[in-house]
This record gives structure tokens, sequence and C-alpha cells, in this order.
């Protein structure tokens, strides 16, 4: 299935590659850190970094993906609530985002989720974010 058909984001801002699974419930993707995106000419010149909030962002929209098979085509979902954030390792040119979303709860155009991504096996960002499909 082609991300592109499923969320809005497009390059230079889609940090979602491939989908790997999509069940009802949860999605497995996808996104290979190439080094030539532009944030890295600011975060940081001589050390390159994946900014945290790209990592959210990337997992949102995984999320994203997985509302479309919800019952959500057609609307845009928008960030509403992150919580429980942790940052256990740095990400940078080369490594391949392996993310993990699960839909724990919807409530009526909200979507509760919970999302992991891995580098080489191991978590370097875990969150409990809500979406509302508007």
């Amino acid at each position: 299935m082609d991300v592109k058909s499923l969320i809005p984001q497009r390059e230079p801002f889609l940090f979602v590659d491939k989908i790997i699974e999509r069940l009802d419930k949860k999605i497995l993707t996808s996104f290979e850190v190439k080094g030539t995106e532009d944030f890295f000419k600011g975060h940081f010149p001589g050390n390159p970094v994946m900014p945290g909030v790209l990592l959210q962002e990337a997992l949102f929209q995984s999320g994203a993906c997985l509302m479309a098979g919800q019952g959500s085509e057609g609307g845009l979902g928008v960030v509403s609530r992150v919580d429980n954030v942790k940052f256990r390792g740095l990400v940078k040119p080369g490594d391949e985002l392996a993310m993990e979303v699960e839909l724990v709860e919807v409530i009526g155009n909200a979507y509760m989720m919970k999302g992991k991504t891995r580098v080489n096996g191991k978590v370097v960002v875990a969150l409990d974010f809500t979406c509302a499909s508007i």
C-alpha cells in the first residue's frame, strides 16, 4: 500500500517510506534516514542528529496511515495530545526507523495510540498520542 494514498504529507515533510504491515489496530512502517534531509544542515553541523520532534512526527504519520483504515478516509488527522514521551537513543544518517503504532481506543473522532520507534532493534523513542480526525 502506498503511503501517499493514505496521508497528505509530502516531501520534504514525509517521514514514512513504507508500510510493512497494516492490521486492524496496528501498523508497522519504516523510514530510511538518508542524511541528505535539510534539517541535518543545522542539527547539528559535524554531528548530525535527527530532531526528536521529527521522530515524533514520523510516529504521528504512521498513526495517520492506521487511522485511514479506521473509517476516517477523507479526513485529516491532527495531533491533539502527546504523553509519556521517552527518548532513548540518537538517530543518525544511515539509520532506518522501524515504527510500530497501536490503536488503543477510539472515542468519537479521537484516536488514542501508542508508538515506538526502533533502530537496529533498540527503542529510540516511545510515546502515547491522540489524533483527532477533522
